[in-house]
């Protein structure tokens, strides 16, 4: 198989596959007294300040979860309390589900955020939380959390931001940029499944979502996935090809073009290994099925449905009408191999040539 859904997840990192072997032989509960206990709490608080020095953040203000979408809903919960929250209409369903009476803010029609009404909204509400992906899962569009960082810090906004897509891929220093916390998932960048983070701005107050024993400083119940922790700081360790993936991705997009596809969002700046590829009339889950019995593995939007192929309200967020149920999400792995374009090319123009030949006899 041919794997292009990194967004969905990443292969794991070998370096992270022997942390999870490493940690896995560490006996003990972080949260024991006696010598194994503390081998573990070692290995955890270690995997912690990793995360911290990547993240340009104290090792006090890091927050393991189960992953992004807890560390998402705690975010809301712990910053969003007694505020309005403002989430853009391109946002992740773990932040539309976490906010579901959020006031949407508008993106333009390459699915950037529309600052101006960003402007006017945080005039309206000077003290909101305002949600928003560093890089679209489904188009790999960037925000430009910088100008909305300035925004919400001349409002006395906070500022949360889902970097889920873009750590790892296009680093930055979220903290830096005015983000009050941003969330992170380990299996996104080559870790395990089962952790990710919220990282704090310093001195941040965190109310629990869960509650429990008082693990991690009292902010999030229940005993650490410390393998699938340990992976997660290992893997975000490891350095990324973006130029590499990026040619491998524009010779993929060049070739879907010349087959009929339209690229979503390309007007503006994207992850390296993303690309959103419309086929006009031809619904998602037709070319689903037509690549993956091709051997192509690539995904339509979020792998958050249960399996279901759905229209995306990403892209009917971003007026593309129809469309938003005719595309697919290509999303190179940080593994992608010499060839792969040349592969997808064959089978994405067979499959659109199968899928347009009634309509061109019709007419």
């Amino acid at each position: 198989m041919l794997y292009l859904d990194a967004n969905a997840t990443e292969p794991v990192r070998p370096a992270a596959r022997e942390a999870v072997l490493a940690a896995m032989d560490t006996l003990g509960n972080p949260s024991s007294t006696h010598a194994a206990g503390r081998a573990a709490r070692k290995l955890l608080e270690e995997a912690r300040e990793a995360v911290a020095r990547h993240c340009h953040a104290r090792a006090q203000d890091v927050v393991f979860t189960s992953g992004a979408t807890e560390a998402n809903a705690l975010a809301i919960h712990a910053l969003g309390a007694g505020r309005v929250v403002l989430i853009g209409t391109t946002e992740h369903d773990s932040i539309r589900a976490a906010a579901p009476e959020a006031v949407p803010v508008p993106v333009s029609a390459d699915g950037t955020l529309d600052l101006a009404a960003l402007e006017t909204l945080l005039a309206m509400h000077p003290d909101a939380l305002l949600c928003l992906m560093a890089a679209n899962n489904e188009t790999g569009v960037l925000h430009d959390i910088a100008a909305a960082g300035r925004l919400c810090a001349a409002h006395g906004a906070r500022l949360h931001v889902d970097a889920v897509q873009a750590i790892g891929r296009c680093n930055q220093d979220w903290l830096g940029l005015g983000a009050s916390s941003f969330a992170l998932s380990g299996h996104k960048f080559g870790g395990a499944m089962g952790a990710g983070a919220l990282v704090t701005a310093k001195g941040l107050e965190i109310r629990p979502l869960m509650r429990g024993g008082g693990q991690e400083m009292g902010r999030r119940g229940g005993t650490p996935p410390l393998p699938a922790i340990a992976a997660l700081a290992a893997a975000l360790a490891e350095p990324y090809e973006a130029e590499r993936i990026a040619a491998h991705r524009d010779a993929m997009e060049r070739a879907a073009i010349a087959a009929g596809a339209v690229v979503m969002g390309a007007g503006a700046a994207r992850l390296p290994n993303t690309v959103c590829l419309a086929l006009p009339g031809v619904r998602a889950d037709a070319q689903l099925i037509a690549l993956d019995m091709a051997g192509i593995a690539v995904s339509a939007g979020a792998a958050c449905s249960s399996g279901k192929v759905t229209a995306s309200h990403v892209l009917a967020a971003m007026g593309q009408g129809a469309l938003a149920g005719q595309a697919i999400r290509v999303s190179l792995p940080w593994n992608v191999e010499e060839g792969a374009a040349e592969r997808f090319a064959a089978a994405y123009a067979a499959m659109a040539k199968r899928a347009l030949r009634p309509r061109a006899a019709l007419a």
